[in-house]
């Protein structure tokens, strides 16, 4: 009987469980549905720098020099 005593939840805890458990299934169901839409929308990358840009590696050919 005592083992049955330990193995009860109070409301509070039974309350705390449950609800991170539907925290859980809702975070895995939304990785779910990114996951799909991910591979709807295909290959995804950073876009082109513009033209002139720092980035770009025809804008200037000084390299920066660390001041001392």
């Amino acid at each position: 009987m005592k083992s049955e005593k330990k193995q009860m939840l109070s409301l509070k805890e039974l309350e705390a469980q449950v609800l991170a458990e539907g925290r859980e299934w809702t975070r895995q169901r939304l990785e779910q549905r990114l996951q799909e839409q991910a591979k709807e929308a295909g290959a995804l990358s950073p876009p082109a720098p513009a033209a002139g840009s720092p980035a770009d590696p025809q804008h200037g050919s000084r390299t920066r020099q660390r001041r001392r």
